[in-house]
């Protein structure tokens, strides 16, 4: 099977990448000490938007930005490689809020045929309708989690996607 045309663009780029990176080894802890836990959405570009440097943060990302699907990278985050804090970012226009859990897996159940019923049901989707709300529910469960460490400092964070800012709520 020939390559699809982002397979060529990407090693392209990665060659010119290669060609005009400075070699450096940074170490494998951030050296901020934080994890910023945000959306997918490919119009967040986090480093840009927080001032972050490579080597600073761990950035985890996943579909609308929520803290219980990342508890796996949260935990190694904090007790392999020493992050203390942690960030939760949600943003306006998330496409999180633009479905509703049951309608989505009963789309993907008449797609897809019962046989897949099971896998559909076992997975939590987490739409949400305001995104301030969302981040302190997320910080609560984090709060709550056995396995966060206590001591972790939290902030929460709505990114208003129009106006490129960000806003504190928790």
């Amino acid at each position: 099977m020939p390559p699809s045309t982002l397979t060529a663009e990407f090693a392209a780029a990665n060659d010119s990448f290669s060609k005009l990176r400075e070699p450096k080894m940074l170490p494998v802890v951030p050296s901020r000490h934080i994890a910023v836990v945000t959306c997918m959405d490919s119009r967040i570009d986090v480093f840009r938007l927080l001032g972050l440097k490579e080597g600073e943060a761990h950035i985890i990302r996943n579909g609308g930005g929520r803290a219980p699907d990342e508890i796996r990278s949260l935990v190694a985050s904090q007790r392999a490689l020493e992050t203390r804090e942690i960030a939760i970012f949600h943003h306006t226009d998330c496409g999180f809020t633009h479905f509703k859990e049951p309608e989505l897996r009963e789309k993907i159940k008449s797609a897809e045929g019962p046989a897949i019923a099971q896998y559909v049901d076992s997975i939590a989707f987490m739409p949400f309708e305001d995104p301030a709300v969302s981040v302190v529910e997320d910080i609560e469960y984090l709060k709550a989690h056995p396995l966060i460490l206590k001591e972790t400092k939290f902030s929460g964070w709505v990114h208003d996607l129009e106006s490129g800012k960000i806003r504190q709520v928790a």
